[in-house]
C-alpha cells in the first residue's frame, strides 16, 4: 500500500521567505525511516553526508521526544506506516545535519492509502512547490 507524505521546511537554516515550500512523496507503508531519508535527500538534492534523525513531538524544541536514530535501530525497524496516526498534538521532524539543523516536518496527507500502480516506482515525488534550499550556500 503507498501513504502520501507532505515534506515541509520547517526551522534552523530554511529561508523564512520559503514558508509556501513543500514537497508530495509517495511511499509504500512497509518502508522504514531509512527509505524515507533516502527519499527527502533525493527530493531535496542535498548531499547525504550528516547524520540525522526523525522524531515525534509536539515541536521541534519538545523536551519529550520519541527518537528514531542510529542508536535505537529505530530508523531500520519502523515503518512509515506503522507511525501514523500520530498522537494528538503531536508531528513527525526530520533533522538533517545536526550543526545546519535542517529541520523538516512530515505529516500525512488526506490522500488516501492506495494500492502500487504497476510500472511506477517507489518512493517518489508527485508534487513539488517551491525551490529547494540551498544546502552549502555562499556566507560571503
Amino acid at each position: 500500500m503507498i501513504i502520501t507524505l507532505k515534506i515541509e521546511g520547517a526551522y534552523g537554516s530554511f529561508d523564512p521567505a520559503s514558508k509556501d515550500w513543500y514537497r508530495l512523496i509517495e511511499i509504500p507503508t512497509n518502508s522504514n525511516l531509512e527509505v524515507l531519508h533516502l527519499c527527502i535527500q533525493k527530493a531535496i538534492d542535498f548531499d547525504n553526508d550528516h547524520m540525522y534523525e526523525f522524531f515525534i513531538a509536539n515541536n521541534t524544541r519538545s523536551r519529550e521526544k520519541t527518537r528514531f536514530d542510529n542508536e535505537n535501530a529505530g530508523l531500520w525497524d519502523v515503518p512509515v506506516g506503522q507511525l501514523f496516526p500520530l498522537g494528538k498534538h503531536k508531528k513527525l521532524f526530520y533533522l538533517f545535519d545536526y550543526g545546519d539543523s535542517w529541520y523538516f516536518r512530515i505529516s500525512r496527507t488526506r490522500r488516501k492509502i492506495k494500492a502500487e500502480q504497476p510500472g511506477t516506482s517507489y518512493p517518489h515525488v508527485v508534487e513539488a512547490v517551491g525551490k529547494n534550499p540551498v544546502q552549502y550556500p555562499a556566507y560571503f
